[in-house]
């Protein structure tokens, strides 16, 4: 009996020990390696292609109540090119060229006398830089440079043509805008973007009995829908375990 006391003793010591021992071995290391964050990668910087679909809306104009424009509104679809520098993590400089083929749509004025000025404008194109704000894959910016309008003019008298002569070039003048673009998979964006072109007043030199007339300015706004493939230099990684 004593034999057997002696033992529950020694196991019930031994039992009460066992936190001790196991403090003194210490924790049992963990095998799982903690998440590494990457700090984020400039994913803009790069070159980009694409190209855009819209609607122009011509500013109205006259020539003293001889109506230019009844702001019509035409179809477009274009293409565009550009280069972006990720210069910070938020921020983005970038110049692109941008060109846009528009649906006929012929802007008529008529004068006393016969006379009908007809002008055709067949194209917008843009020169611009732009510099915009990123959160990771989308991108909000304004942009602003140069603009070319690809205009066909004439003038008739009782249906046949005549020579004239326009003082001011209103095929060159300037552009500003707004937009913002997603990239919604590996090197593939959208973007949806407002542009206000403005070429300028001119006026008629010859013939002569137009020239009184005063001049007439030449303004469109247009909205577009795009799509890029964008030549990133980096790749976007966001973490590594």
């Amino acid at each position: 009996m004593k034999k057997i006391l002696a033992a529950l003793v020694a196991f019930a010591a031994l039992t009460a020990a066992a936190p001790a021992l196991g403090a003194d071995l210490g924790a049992r290391p963990y095998s799982k390696q903690a998440p590494v964050y990457m700090p984020q990668v400039p994913i803009w910087t790069g070159f980009y292609l694409g190209g855009h679909l819209g609607g122009a809306f011509s500013g109205s104009n006259n020539f003293n109540g001889a109506v230019l424009s009844d702001s019509s509104t035409r179809l477009l679809g274009g293409v565009q090119a550009g280069l972006d520098w990720q210069f910070a993590p938020n921020w983005v400089l970038g110049t692109e060229g941008q060109y846009s083929w528009l649906g006929k749509s012929n802007l008529t004025a008529t004068f006393p006398g016969g006379y009908v000025y007809t002008n055709d404008q067949r194209g917008l194109g843009s020169i611009t830089a732009r510099i915009g704000y990123t959160w990771g894959f989308g991108l909000l910016y304004v942009k602003g440079g140069y603009a070319y309008s690809d205009n066909s003019e004439r003038v008739t008298l009782a249906g046949a043509p005549i020579p004239f002569l326009l003082h001011g070039n209103h095929s060159n003048g300037y552009t500003v805008g707004a937009g913002v673009e997603y990239m919604f998979a590996p090197n593939w964006a959208v973007k949806g973007e407002y542009m206000y072109y403005d070429f300028g007043s001119t006026r008629f030199v010859t013939p002569a009995a137009l020239a009184p007339f005063g001049s007439f300015h030449t303004e469109d706004h247009t909205l577009k829908l795009g799509v890029n493939y964008r030549f990133n230099f980096a790749s976007p990684v966001v973490a590594r375990y």
